[in-house]
C-alpha cells in the first residue's frame, strides 16, 4: 500500500518515512502541495498524510483540488499539523480533512490512524 507524506520540512518527510516503512508501507514523498496533487494523480495513493501550511500550494488547497478529482475524491487525508489551538483540528475536519494530527508526531497514535483508513479502504 502507498502512502503520500506532504510536508515542505524533509526532516518531517524523513520521519513518517521511516516510521511507515518499519510497518511495510510504501511511501512517495511530495514537498507542497501542487507536488502533492500530481503525485497524488501519478501514484493514487491509499492514503495521504498533509502538512496544513506548506509554499506554493497550501494544504487545504490542495485537499481540494484532490477532491474534485472523481478518480481521488475518496482517498483518505490526513491533516498533520502544528497549529493546536482549540478548535483547529475541528476546522480541518470541517474543511474536508477525513481526520487530523498535531506535531510532534505520536507514531503510536499515528499508526493507529494509518490502519484506520488503510484497513477501511480494502
Amino acid at each position: 500500500m502507498k502512502i503520500l507524506i506532504v510536508d515542505d520540512d524533509a526532516k518531517n518527510r524523513k520521519l513518517l518515512k521511516v516510521a511507515l516503512r518499519n510497518y511495510g508501507y510504501e511511501t512517495i514523498e511530495a514537498e507542497n502541495g501542487y507536488r502533492a496533487v500530481i503525485s497524488a494523480k501519478e501514484h493514487m495513493p491509499a492514503l495521504i498524510l498533509m502538512d496544513i501550511q506548506m509554499p506554493v500550494m497550501d494544504g487545504i488547497s490542495a485537499l481540494n483540488t484532490i477532491r474534485a478529482d472523481e478518480s481521488m475524491k475518496d482517498v483518505p487525508v490526513i491533516a498533520v499539523t502544528s497549529y493546536a489551538m482549540k478548535g483547529d483540528l475541528e476546522k480541518f475536519i470541517s474543511e474536508g480533512f477525513d481526520s487530523c494530527m498535531t506535531k510532534p508526531i505520536d507514531i503510536k497514535k499515528l499508526m493507529g490512524l494509518v490502519e484506520k483508513f488503510i484497513k477501511g479502504s480494502e
